[in-house]
């Protein structure tokens, strides 16, 4: 039997999702909980890998068992064996042919971004912050040019491990509330730190660093030098997973602040 869970988590004091052998991913939380619960060792798949301090307002995961548990229990009983910062929102039965990774056709990212004089200090940790003013008109102007697919190797970490550059990214758009900036990305895949590579460079546009065209030259040059620096991982949150209608699942939450 394959279950799937929609859930949600803070990156905060966790090494990223994926499990590490000093235990301190959200995956190793997930799996011990799981397993406590389903009464045997069981491994769960993300729809998507996200880096230390990098949270998640949805992600899905699968994990096959032969427990037979209420849904209930994959909820509450998971939950009640996870630290605090990590929560199961649903669970369901799905057909074997579902893969949380391998199914989802889009995924989506956002970056909330605190754009005032002083750092931020009761969300520290949850929201990245530049300190000049920002341009969003200049901003969406250069994301327009990263729309459609495209060799994204400018904005690629050095230790990424995706067999092709090549993406197609569907939103890139920039919105201000206040003193926020919610900067949303979608595409079919995401490369290793892309979209905090994608906010470096279009912080620099904002802030007057760079014109907006020098985002498309960079892409155009495929040299990851040339770009900006990584951007921090707090403001991050994996927000849209997409999978094919007859899965019939959600694709994001509504129970998120920045929503």
């Amino acid at each position: 039997m394959r279950i799937v869970l929609g859930l949600e988590y803070c990156g905060v004091g966790f090494c990223g999702w994926q499990s590490q052998p000093q235990g301190c991913g959200i995956q190793d939380a997930l799996e011990a909980a799981v397993s406590a619960i389903a009464g045997g060792k069981t491994s769960v798949t993300a729809a998507g890998r996200t880096d230390t301090g990098v949270h998640a307002a949805f992600q899905v995961a699968h994990f096959d068992t032969d427990a037979q548990r209420p849904l209930t229990a994959w909820v509450r009983g998971v939950n009640s064996h996870l630290p605090a910062g990590v929560a199961v929102l649903w669970a369901r039965e799905i057909d074997e042919t579902f893969h949380a990774r391998f199914a989802a056709t889009q995924r989506g990212y956002r970056y909330v971004l605190l754009n005032h004089p002083v750092r931020p200090g009761i969300n520290h940790g949850l929201i990245g912050w530049h300190h000049r003013p920002l341009d969003i008109e200049a901003m969406n102007r250069a994301a327009a040019q990263l729309i459609g697919q495209h060799d994204f190797s400018a904005f690629r970490a050095a230790e990424c491990q995706a067999r092709s550059p090549v993406k197609e990214l569907r939103l890139a758009h920039v919105e201000r509330r206040g003193d926020y900036l919610l900067c949303d990305f979608r595409a079919d895949g995401f490369l290793h730190h892309m979209v905090r590579n994608l906010m470096g460079s279009l912080i620099q546009v904002g802030a007057g660093a760079q014109p907006p065209d020098w985002v498309g030259e960079i892409l155009a040059g495929r040299d990851r030098t040339l770009a900006a620096p990584t951007f921090e991982a707090a403001g991050l949150y994996l927000t849209h997973i997409r999978y094919p209608a007859h899965f019939s699942l959600p694709e994001s939450s509504d129970r998120w602040l920045f929503a």
